[in-house]
């Protein structure tokens, strides 16, 4: 299978989801605003969202995809069914408890990550009630992620890839139909945050069981794999808590700000995680299988160079998408938020967050690549001793930003951070000989620069005042933004291929 091929795939897929995820906001930011109930629903959905982070996406995919992978390479089809079944069991168990003290212990959960909603007895109290709705969606999206894990290991790219899609139009089916019969209106977000979970597991359980590998309920305790994996497991929470718990203080900072602070700070991640699922994720998850079967074969030239693909990947992608972030967040914001009760001072808030995400976006969709190096080879205590780095050195920064540009320097030092984790996993992947760099890499980065300084003089020309953005109506906005879009597209790439650059350059084939 070709890796460029998966990665279309994938990142059509999510550019898709993310399509309808702006459609979504839109409608939510239209429809609810930037205030106290859309602050209470983003605290209430950033938590299950956390513990999906940890517990699912984060901790086990990383402790899972490797071992799993090694099973189903060497030890044939009924042990790694019989994996499955255990770990699987094991994980719902444990995803059944954290679910059940999610609800019991909501108010708890809410003044720990938002202390600032104390003094609101009214708002904090429409917390606890949307958290006690969204929890359960921790138990199903993170089963959702366990079969992702298993489908991708089997280069079923495209299902895992699709199944965001069904919770963003769950979202917009909540805010335009379902809004109206609840009281007050922001509930309906919270149920179809949790009827999500169910439809994402249920569409891919049949292609689970096409290859065989639909998990049955076995428990036992003395399974070597089931072992290792929870053995792994250990330090990956502690090491994906880490950035999650940078997250939580980031919250907190912002619980504390203004009202809307924590609704700026959402839209503007929204927008950067537009480019982090693209790239990011999608190169991290075709890269971990493939880097892992590597690692099982004692291969190390080819898992080299399988890293050195995924980062001339990130760098010719990546760094036009954070000076693009960084030039016009204001047109961006104007054009998908500046609807209803989202005003022109929501999008001055948030295009100040954004501009400060768009530091450290480069380093954010890095670190979705270099960590899967320590990953596939089934270390993950380099990762958690540099994300503990990585956690102190953020929270340093949000004490000497957030007093100089309030909720702007929360985003400034998540984006830093990301920028100093990504340096350091370089640093351990090159001094422990993991990652060996491809030649031509100075004169590809020469390349790389001069059209991004094409792309920076299209967008500083094309843009206009922000003035004029904030002022002009709906159709005139989405012209002149797909517009100016459309030409740094063209002229980046076009830059590009007057230097040399071929598509084809970038194909390689997954290691099979």
């Amino acid at each position: 299978m070709n890796l460029l091929k998966s990665l279309a795939t994938i990142s059509g897929l999510t550019l898709v989801s993310r399509i309808l995820a702006f459609v979504r906001d839109v409608l939510i930011a239209r429809i609810f605003g930037a205030g106290a109930a859309t602050d209470a629903f983003f605290v209430a959905f950033k938590l299950p969202n956390l513990l999906r982070r940890l517990f699912a996406e984060g901790a086990f995919s990383q402790a899972f995809v490797p071992i799993f992978g090694e099973y189903r390479n060497r030890r044939g089809h009924d042990e790694t069914k019989l994996l499955v079944d255990h770990v699987t069991t094991m994980l719902a168990i444990i995803l059944f408890v954290v679910t059940l003290i999610g609800i019991i212990a909501a108010p708890i959960l809410v003044y720990i990550s938002a202390p600032g909603f104390v003094k609101d007895a009214e708002k904090f109290e429409l917390t606890v009630q949307l958290l006690r709705i969204t929890s359960p969606y921790i138990f199903f999206i993170s089963l959702v992620s366990v079969a992702a894990g298993i489908l991708n290991t089997y280069n079923k790219f495209w299902v895992p890839a699709f199944a965001p899609i069904l919770l963003n139009i769950c979202f917009i089916v909540g805010a335009l139909w379902l809004a109206p019969y609840f009281d007050p209106p922001i509930l309906a977000l919270a149920w179809a945050v949790f009827a999500a979970g169910i439809v994402q597991l249920l569409f891919q359980i049949p292609f689970l069981k096409k290859i065989g590998m639909l998990p049955s309920i076995r428990f036992s305790l003395k399974d070597e794999g089931m072992r290792r994996v929870i053995k792994q497991m250990g330090p990956a929470v502690f090491g994906v808590s880490i950035a999650q718990i940078s997250l939580i203080i980031n919250t907190i900072f912002a619980s504390f700000l203004v009202a809307g602070s924590v609704s700026w700070l959402y839209y503007a991640d929204r927008l950067m995680e537009f480019p982090t699922g693209i790239l990011g994720v999608a190169i991290g998850t075709i890269l971990l299988p493939s880097l892992s079967k590597c690692h099982a074969d004692n291969n190390t030239a080819e898992y080299s160079r399988l890293l050195d693909w995924g980062l001339r990947l990130t760098v010719i992608l990546t760094l036009p998408a954070a000076l693009a972030l960084g030039m016009i967040a204001v047109p961006l914001l104007a054009t998908f938020f500046q609807h209803g009760a989202f005003a022109a001072h929501d999008v001055l808030m948030t295009s100040r967050a954004l501009v400060g995400y768009s530091v450290g976006l480069v380093g954010l969709i890095l670190v979705k690549i270099l960590a899967p190096g320590f990953y596939a080879r089934q270390d993950i205590k380099t990762p958690v001793k540099i994300g503990i780095v990585t956690l102190l050195a953020t929270q340093a920064m949000n004490a000497l930003f957030i007093g100089w540009i309030q909720h702007a320097g929360l985003a400034l030092s998540i984006g830093l951070g990301a920028c100093l984790n990504s340096a350091i996993l370089f640093h351990y992947l090159r001094k422990h000989g993991i990652y060996q760099p491809e030649p031509g890499w100075t004169k590809f980065f020469f390349k790389v620069c001069v059209a991004m300084l094409a792309l920076g003089l299209t967008l500083w020309f094309g843009m206009g005042s922000e003035q004029s953005w904030l002022a002009s109506s709906g159709w005139s906005r989405i012209l002149r933004l797909s517009a100016l879009v459309a030409g740094g597209v063209v002229v980046y790439f076009a830059v590009l291929a007057m230097l040399g650059f071929r598509p084809k350059d970038f194909s390689r084939r997954a290691v099979s």
